[in-house]
């Protein structure tokens, strides 16, 4: 138009307006900045609509600093005005802006409609202000504000944001009549509260009622069910997606992918109509690496990265946080170096996530020196960095420079968790550091952490280790938790091993009748039994066994594979194998 058009077709208010609802539509910011630079040049930008649709276009391009620039240059400001900069601070949760403004309104005024308390009901549950929130429903009322449907609808998101679930609930309850957008953001409120059960609920009742879902809740229902690892159910609803649902959505099949991920399906997340039939996103790429990972098939998820690269698309650091795990797990330096060097060559900033995972790799494939160094590094540490370089020391024997990270861990601002402590507990028991261990275990209570069976079977391991039986005895008499095998067998194998047949007998009878479906209590009990020539006793322990549908899994020692190789090794030559 500006090209080609005569005088009399030169771009007035009314064109440039359109043009920056077009830009505020599609977010088009920087489109926006330069229209609003012809407008400048033109002198357009006196006219009073014009400056509500730059206020507009800012707004919706989520600018909050220009939107207030140009809310200060409207002359004539209207509820349209108003209304646009109060929602672009709500958006941004600046709650005390918008209140300021709200206020501002009213006295020049200006009464606000329930567009506006909608905006505020929003700012207060993006900014979290739970107390304020609660307040300000209550003015609502009072000053009988407009109660129509986009306000209900975001006083029931605001408390579904606070996680005030009970509350929503009570208000969703309520005899007003509710509309999609409401049922919808009643089952998110659910999904995202951990409530899964009554987020399938209450999607199956708006099934029923023949009432439109958005993808937002088909991805909160189909996380509730691999949550509650339903797949069955997660099946069923994805054969219903995929015979009712038209749109094409990719945080729908991203969520799909992660359902079955998560419940071992690897073959139908990849291959049947969802990974590779599907347009891919990173979170896609992401989905499946970790899923892969998660379930074990470390090789699989490194292969699938390789996979990544080739098709030249650029990994994020959740991508190369998963696959230096799955390294980790393959225990495969060399492949762990390679994925190092590609971050090293792509230019990727090692963040705290992407630098403990590192760290743990080099630490599991035994380069305890590299991953120290990656260690003292790092600018920034959390509670996982500490307790990663802790567990590295630990399985690889080094108690002593393992406690020495424990005490550094004190002296920063960064508290020990249990994870911390089963680490050190851990390194104590490998490198049989009684005191020292002991020590450990009681500085636990000084952090409010809580010993769990994994702590408890550590010191029992610990203490059994170096023939302290009583100590250990009396460690799973006080727990005040019931014992697991954990516990039960590390007891049971420290009074095998040092020949504390008596003790380890009657220590078995607690452990079978705690823990009656444990096989490895009567597989020590048998043994510890035959061990002093009681052979009766022993086919009595494994006739129990027996009778309770207890059977031992068949292991194969290398002498009994040899014996079988030096037999059928003619009979392989017959066949020329």
């Amino acid at each position: 138009m500006i090209r080609v058009g005569g005088d009399g077709e030169r771009p007035n208010f009314r064109t440039v307006e359109g043009g920056f609802q077009a830009c505020g539509n599609l977010g088009a910011l920087i489109q926006g900045r330069c229209l609003y630079g012809f407008v400048l040049k033109t002198g357009l930008g006196c006219c009073q609509l014009v400056q509500s649709s730059v206020l507009a276009m800012y707004a919706k391009c989520g600018d909050p600093k220009e939107a207030y620039f140009s809310f200060s240059q409207v002359v004539d400001i209207d509820l349209f005005s108003w209304t646009s900069i109060i929602g672009v601070y709500a958006r941004f949760g600046f709650i005390r802006g918008c209140l300021s403004l709200f206020w501002e309104m009213q006295v020049g005024g200006m009464y606000p409609d329930g567009i506006v308390i909608s905006c505020l009901l929003l700012g207060f549950g993006n900014s979290m202000c739970v107390g304020e929130g609660k307040a300000f429903h209550g003015l609502i009322l009072r000053r009988c504000y407009v109660l129509d449907q986009m306000v209900h609808n975001a006083l029931l998101s605001m408390y579904c944001k606070f996680g005030i679930v009970t509350l929503a609930e009570k208000f969703f309850e309520t005899e007003y009549e509710w509309n999609k957008e409401s049922w919808n953001t009643m089952v998110i409120g659910y999904g995202k509260a951990g409530m899964e059960a009554k987020c399938i609920q209450l999607f199956r009742e708006m099934q029923h009622l023949a009432i439109k879902f958005d993808s937002d809740s088909l991805i909160s229902v189909i996380s509730s069910c691999s949550q509650l690892g339903a797949t069955d159910l997660g099946r069923s609803l994805h054969c219903y997606i995929t015979k009712t649902y038209r749109e094409e959505n990719i945080s729908v099949i991203n969520s799909l992918i992660d359902m079955y991920g998560k419940s071992g399906n690897l073959t139908i997340a990849r291959r049947r109509r969802i990974f590779c039939r599907t347009q891919k996103d990173i979170v896609t790429w992401n989905t499946l690496i970790s899923s892969y990972t998660h379930c074990g098939h470390a090789a699989e998820a490194v292969a699938l990265f390789d996979k990544m690269i080739s098709e030249k698309l650029k990994p994020d650091t959740a991508t190369l946080v998963s696959v230096v795990s799955a390294c980790s797990k393959l225990a495969s330096v060399e492949k762990g170096e390679k994925v190092h060097e590609y971050i090293k060559e792509v230019g990727f900033e090692l963040n705290v996530s992407l630098a403990t995972a590192l760290v743990d790799m080099y630490a599991k494939c035994g380069q305890l020196e590299t991953s120290r160094e990656l260690y003292m590094s790092m600018k920034e540490r959390d509670v996982v960095s500490w307790n990663v370089m802790i567990s590295g020391y630990g399985m690889h024997g080094d108690a002593e420079s393992a406690i020495d990270i424990f005490q550094e861990m004190e002296n920063s601002n960064v508290k020990p968790n249990a994870v911390t402590f089963l680490g050190l507990l851990v390194a104590c028991a490998h490198a049989g550091l009684i005191e020292e261990g002991k020590y450990l275990f009681n500085r636990m209570e000084q952090y409010s952490v809580k010993p769990n069976l994994k702590h408890y079977a550590c010191m029992v391991d610990l203490l059994g280790r170096s023939g302290n039986l009583e100590e250990a005895e009396e460690v799973v008499k006080s727990m005040p938790i019931l014992p697991d095998g954990r516990v039960w067998g590390a007891l049971l194998s420290a009074c095998k091993h040092h020949n504390e047949i008596e003790m380890g007998i009657r220590m078995a009878k607690l452990a079978m009748e705690s823990d009656p479906e444990n096989e490895g209590c009567y597989i020590i009990t048998s043994n510890m039994y035959a061990s002093v020539g009681k052979w009766v006793e022993a086919e009595t322990v494994r006739k129990i066994m027996r009778e309770r549908g207890l059977e031992k899994t068949a292991a194969w020692s290398a002498l009994r594979f040899m014996q079988c190789l030096f037999y059928i090794q003619p009979i392989l030559h017959s066949f020329h194998i």
